[in-house]
């Protein structure tokens, strides 16, 4: 290779790792063309991508397009978009003209968009060039990005664990540098856990904030309309997440869909941190987090008590709340709602666990809950319990149940007068591939914000450090085994901090989250660029 063509390579190298504001300013700037951006992105995914599977439907021709008029605008002297040039991913559920939208089923690889979603069309008015579609669990049901399709996708830090899911594809190239920005979407922290796995960022707005309508209806389950979800942006950096956040909460989305509250969208440098008062938590009650989790969350306690923020510690009045909510609101219907997806298709042993348990009638759930009691598998027996069909007057009463709740954890937050919460992302650092069949409920930290319907976001802090990957006790519970198991081996995987706040104030949250990345940032264990 030749001075010429490794400066050439060290160079477009390096524009993979930019942000897509730095991308766009060099590219509005004519210092970069958006030709040479693209290039170097494809190039990053096809060196990566063998290793980790993340990208699944690719459009690059038809992106080398896209970017060369990106070119010629600019060299006619019109005025670009906020992401004009920049190269980015979705995830695989939503709309995109030309490509299919499955959830990972065979059946549906055929089914091609007409036109793409609301949300998607925005970036795209934006200037964003979508480069591809990454991949998903199948039905977007569980924590790994896996399906019969498209098979496993792997995390960069280490490609014998899960990148999460249900966004997981997301999390894995972005984190990789083939690409800058995602759009993913969250339902039970299918933004936060890849963000967290991965060692990137994520937010998941206000429930409501951001249209559906980019998804196909027949992904929607009864439940839904108790536990929202909610589409939201994936980055290497905070400043990335408020750029993406602009363009898909700009006014006038409730013209789209009716369902949309016209509540404006916060500035984010308006927030001070100092004068905050944030509620702080390592363990939920619920689910014990890993010993890294933990640091990562009394280390952000310093950082935002060092900026002037009145930091104190935080309880849910009821820790298992979220978690019972949310498995009691999925199988409500009796899980029907994937029966007629799956029709025809390979089933992922998860989504057939599931299916089996929705088999055992109403009255029979307690009793095998009793006996998994007995069984020293108090883990199981919840899921047992709450995985049951509901009666309307049963499923009313949840509603009910979740109001109370929910007036209940705002009221913890008004007697303290807190303006955001900082607590762990999760409960492990990012698991070994099929640890995703116990570890079901490992997410209880995320799920909390998806039942209040509050915004939430994971930045990313540390790296999981020789000595502290794992402190819980041995057991006979085959859940609690199974996270001992995957903290195993975990040294050197990435860590994020969740930060949470109350509704309508994604300012607050993105705010505290850009302090905390502007420290942990200088750290030398914060998790920057995988070794894949």
């Amino acid at each position: 290779m030749s001075a010429t063509d490794a400066r050439s390579e060290a160079r477009a190298r390096e524009l993979t790792w930019c942000t897509a504001g730095e991308l766009a300013r060099l590219i509005a700037t004519g210092e970069v063309s958006a030709r040479d951006v693209l290039e170097a992105h494809i190039a990053q995914i096809e060196a990566v991508d063998e290793r980790l599977n993340s990208v699944i439907a690719r459009r690059f021709d038809e992106a080398r397009a896209e970017a060369d008029a990106v070119d010629a605008a600019r060299a006619r002297g019109e005025t670009l978009g906020p992401l004009a040039g920049v190269p980015i991913t979705v995830k695989e559920q939503f709309h995109v003209e030309g490509l299919a939208t499955t959830f990972g089923l065979p059946t549906r690889k055929d089914m091609v968009e007409g036109a793409s979603g609301p949300l998607v069309t925005r970036l795209r008015a934006a200037g964003a060039i979508i480069v591809g579609k990454t991949n998903v669990a199948e039905l977007l049901f569980y924590q790994e990005g896996d399906n019969p399709l498209f098979g496993r996708t792997n995390n960069p830090w280490d490609l014998e664990r899960t990148s999460g899911g249900g966004s997981g594809g997301e999390g894995a190239i972005i984190a990789a540098g083939g690409s800058p920005l995602g759009l993913a979407a969250d339902i039970g922290g299918s933004i936060r856990t890849p963000a967290h796995f991965c060692g990137i960022q994520g937010l998941r707005p206000t429930s409501g904030r951001l249209t559906n309508l980019d998804s196909p209806p027949e992904l929607f389950f009864p439940g839904m309309d108790a536990v929202v979800l909610d589409p939201g942006p994936m980055a290497r950096t905070v400043a990335d997440l408020e750029l993406a956040m602009q363009v898909l909460a700009a006014p006038g989305l409730e013209k789209v869909d009716p369902k949309i509250a016209p509540v404006p969208w916060p500035d984010p440098h308006a927030v001070a941190i100092e004068g905050l008062r944030i509620g702080v938590f390592e363990d939920d009650g619920y689910w014990p987090a890993s010993p890294a989790m933990r640091r990562a969350v009394r280390e952000a306690a310093d950082i935002l008590t060092q900026r002037g923020a009145i930091v104190e510690p935080f309880a849910d009045p009821d820790p298992e709340a979220a978690t019972r909510f949310y498995f009691s609101f999925l199988c409500a219907d009796g899980v029907r709602w994937p029966k007629k997806l799956l029709e025809g298709n390979p089933r992922d042993r998860r989504v057939e666990m599931l299916l089996r348990i929705s088999w055992v009638p109403a009255f029979l759930h307690e009793p095998i809950a009793s006996v998994l009691t007995l069984l020293r598998q108090p883990r199981l027996a919840n899921g047992f319990r709450w995985s049951k069909k509901r009666s309307a007057k049963e499923y009313w009463t949840l509603l009910e149940q979740r109001g109370e709740w929910r007036a209940r954890f705002l009221a913890e937050m008004d007697a303290k007068q807190l303006d955001a919460i900082v607590c762990p992302p999760h409960t492990v650092p990012a698991m070994r591939h099929g640890a995703t069949y116990f570890l079901y409920d490992t997410p209880s930290y995320l799920m909390r914000f998806n039942v209040l319907g509050m915004p939430a976001g994971s930045v990313a802090a540390t790296r999981v450090r020789a000595g502290e990957e794992t402190d819980r006790p041995r057991t006979w519970d085959r859940v609690e085994r199974a996270a001992r198991e995957t903290e195993v081996g975990s040294a050197g995987l990435p860590v994020g901090v969740q930060v949470a706040a109350r509704h309508w104030r994604e300012d607050i949250v993105l705010a505290v989250m850009a302090a905390l990345e502007q420290e942990f940032s200088k750290r030398p264990d914060y998790p920057s660029r995988p070794p894949a």
